[in-house]
């Protein structure tokens, strides 16, 4: 499927939940910061994830600070390194990429990821 397909089938939540991994949700994160700009990408990819895991769901597994922070490194990425094409991202950024272990490890810490108010809230780093 291409990149539009993706983009479409995730915003109208008819993309299969098991063709969502966390490649896809990066993906699908730098389309919203390249279509939208930051920060209303923040706003406008947040309302998309949510409205897909309540469409599979899934509506506890979503956690803001974790969206965020994702977005906030791919919108600085791309600002760093313009890429035009998401193989160009995806081969500048292979970090982002990996699901375990993590990015946000070198800035958060586990408990504070697990915490109730990070999945409600947007909470600032506590490592580094």
């Amino acid at each position: 499927m291409d990149q539009q397909e993706l983009f479409d089938r995730f915003v109208d939540t008819s993309l299969p939940a098991d063709q969502f991994h966390h490649q896809q949700h990066v993906q699908v994160a730098w389309l919203f910061v390249r279509k939208h700009g930051m920060p209303a990408a923040l706003s406008e990819f947040t309302a998309a994830i949510k409205r897909f895991a309540d469409a599979k769901g899934a509506t506890g597994l979503y956690h803001e600070t974790i969206t965020w922070a994702f977005l906030l490194l791919i919108a600085e990425r791309q600002a760093r390194n313009p890429a035009g094409t998401w193989p160009q991202f995806e081969a500048a950024n292979p970090d982002l990429l990996v699901w375990q272990p993590s990015i946000l490890e070198r800035y958060y810490s586990k408990e504070l990821l697990a915490s109730d108010l990070a999945r409600r809230t947007f909470l600032m780093p506590d490592l580094l």
